[in-house]
């Protein structure tokens, strides 16, 4: 919905400093509505990343292509204010080449539900990518449908600070689960992750 999208990403323009940028995550469902509304606000987007699966679930009705990927859009709030990228650490990440806007990896793995399923759960991978690219250390992070707080824990492991908003109960209830299990396992799920493991 439209209005919808145009009424939260308005809601998040307000919070966010002059230099923030925002990332929102989606499929052909919704992106190109949230790229609308961003050009609408006056952000400047700046990458549509191709998140390609290596692991997409098989079409089952076998009448049209296997989705395999989601798209995620960059912007940042000013034309004008410049924001940070953490280019050298990218290039690092990518071999010491440019860091490209297709990221190719797997679907959410199941250690990542251990604590419950979300039906839009993303992988930490993917979201540690995003925020080691675009934060730095202390930087505040909102997550206006927090889920089961995927972007909480990737932010927690990375010394961010974070904000989750969820109207589910049982979301809240999987969220708070996980972040408790964050601190026995953080090293442990941090060899999982591959930009993690590259980092040391």
């Amino acid at each position: 919905d439209t209005q919808f999208n145009y009424e939260w990403v308005k809601g998040c323009r307000e919070l966010l400093t002059e230099s923030g940028t925002i990332w929102v995550c989606g499929s052909y469902h919704n992106i190109f509505s949230v790229v609308n509304v961003l050009t609408e606000l006056d952000f400047r987007i700046l990458n549509a990343v191709t998140w390609q699966k290596t692991n997409p679930p098989p079409n089952l009705s076998c009448r049209f292509f296997t989705h395999s990927t989601e798209i995620l859009v960059w912007a940042r709030k000013s034309k004008k204010v410049a924001h940070f990228y953490n280019y050298e650490l990218m290039r690092k990440l990518a071999g010491d080449r440019q860091m490209t806007d297709v990221w190719r990896m797997p679907a959410i793995a199941p250690w990542e539900k251990t604590c419950g399923k979300h039906p839009a759960q993303k992988p930490l991978a993917l979201v540690v990518r995003a925020i080691l690219a675009s934060t730095q250390k202390d930087d505040m992070i909102l997550d206006p449908f927090a889920g089961s707080s995927t972007t909480g824990i990737a932010a927690n492991m990375l010394g961010r600070k974070f904000v989750g908003i969820e109207q589910d109960s049982g979301f809240l209830k999987m969220s708070k689960a996980r972040r408790i299990l964050l601190d026995e396992k953080c090293d442990e799920w941090a060899k999982k992750i591959p930009d993690l493991r590259v980092l040391g």
